[in-house]
């Protein structure tokens, strides 16, 4: 019979076995850290990694071109972190990417990318806008002195878009239906109340395409949940 203290060292050594998860996961403030999350996105800032340790260097993009790719695409399949070619990095949602200052990948998320850049030049007054205009732009409004840029909040919070995302006390917050969800390393809060906000996390830019009509894919935790009436079967 094996004894409580005999488990529980068990336990322990199965927990010191168990690997660190890699230093790839975006948070809405744009930092790359090692969390255990799974995220519906993919995408990249360039090659920032060793590939030798599978760990980031310090330089936390090479270009200005930061995407949002499909985790799966024409059955490829990469190790993580393992090659030279470009930085695999991980997001909980769109949203989430979104605010960190990237945008939807024109190679293997064509249909998103187009939608995005059609409702961005749309917001701005113009007919179209090329991929290396949006980059330009998105880089001066993610980044102030090297750090993220967090952006006045003008108007009522209940009139952002659905995607947007602002802070508050050094939080992030999803605005989903009119509401505000606390975003969190496996998800999203349920809704609460949020009476302000210390500024806006989405850059003002992209903020504009998704007023003008970009839908941005959003985690399921943050889906409005409607109450069941009481007489459906």
């Amino acid at each position: 019979m094996i004894s409580n203290a005999g488990v529980r060292k068990t336990l322990d050594r199965l927990a010191l076995q168990k690997p660190m998860p890699l230093q790839n996961r975006v948070t809405p403030f744009g930092e790359i850290v090692a969390i255990e999350q799974r995220g519906l996105f993919m995408g990249n800032r360039g090659i920032i990694h060793d590939p030798a340790t599978r760990t980031l260097l310090e330089r936390r993009w090479t270009n200005k071109a930061w995407i949002i790719c499909r985790c799966d695409f024409r059955g490829v399949r990469r190790k993580v972190m393992g090659g030279r070619s470009w930085t695999e990095l991980f997001f909980l949602d769109e949203a989430t990417a979104l605010a960190a200052g990237h945008r939807p990948c024109f190679y293997c998320r064509r249909d998103a990318a187009l939608a995005f850049a059609r409702a961005w030049a749309g917001a701005r007054g113009l007919t179209g806008a090329s991929a290396t205009l949006i980059d330009s732009t998105l880089h001066a409004e993610r980044l102030e002195n090297g750090k993220k840029r967090i952006h006045a909040l003008r108007g009522a919070l209940s009139d952002l878009p659905d995607g947007a995302m602002v802070t508050k006390s050094g939080e992030a917050y999803v605005i989903a239906g009119g509401r505000a969800r606390r975003w969190d390393t496996s998800g999203y809060a349920p809704p609460g109340r949020l009476a302000s906000a210390d500024g806006l996390l989405t850059p003002p830019s992209t903020l504009s395409a998704l007023r003008a009509g970009f839908a941005c894919t959003l985690h399921p935790s943050a889906h409005v949940r409607r109450p069941r009436s009481a007489t459906a079967k």
